[in-house]
């Protein structure tokens, strides 16, 4: 039974240390009190053995339901016959960018992170052509 004002979030483990990864992160959003009802959904090497490709149907239906995911690491089959599923995620759900914040951590006295913190507060990995630009902006920074 759904709980109401509960979050929905597909929770995707991943392959190699993906589910400890995970495992990890769900145990970290847990702390912070927010109401999650997590949908396990398998993809990569446990969905090609558990349902014969490595991103089920099931899986995108959730996430399309869910509109949010925690993904864990995903490796790429090279050699066993199917595409990377990080990329067939991409593509399925148009996730053209992904934004990296930077951000300097307090008691850290390194003088090459302040600088590079100052300078790139964040940033963007294009997914489809592979390009990273960064922003600039020192009003931004965060210190």
């Amino acid at each position: 039974m759904p709980r109401h004002g509960a979050h929905h979030v597909t929770l995707i483990p991943g392959d190699g240390i993906g589910p400890e990864v995970i495992g990890a992160a769900a145990e970290v959003v847990a702390a912070t009190g927010v109401d999650i009802v997590w949908d396990r959904q398998e993809a990569g090497m446990a969905a090609v053995k558990k349902c014969g490709t490595p991103v089920p149907e099931g899986l995108i239906r959730s996430v399309r339901k869910n509109r949010v995911a925690l993904k864990g690491p995903l490796m790429t089959g090279v050699g066993q016959g199917y595409r990377s599923v990080n990329v067939a995620l991409r593509k399925t759900f148009d996730l053209y960018a992904n934004l990296r914040p930077i951000r300097n951590l307090p008691g850290l006295r390194t003088e090459m992170v302040r600088a590079i913190t100052k300078a790139l507060p964040s940033q963007v990995r294009d997914n489809t052509y592979r390009r990273i630009s960064a922003s600039a902006s020192r009003s931004s920074a965060r210190q």
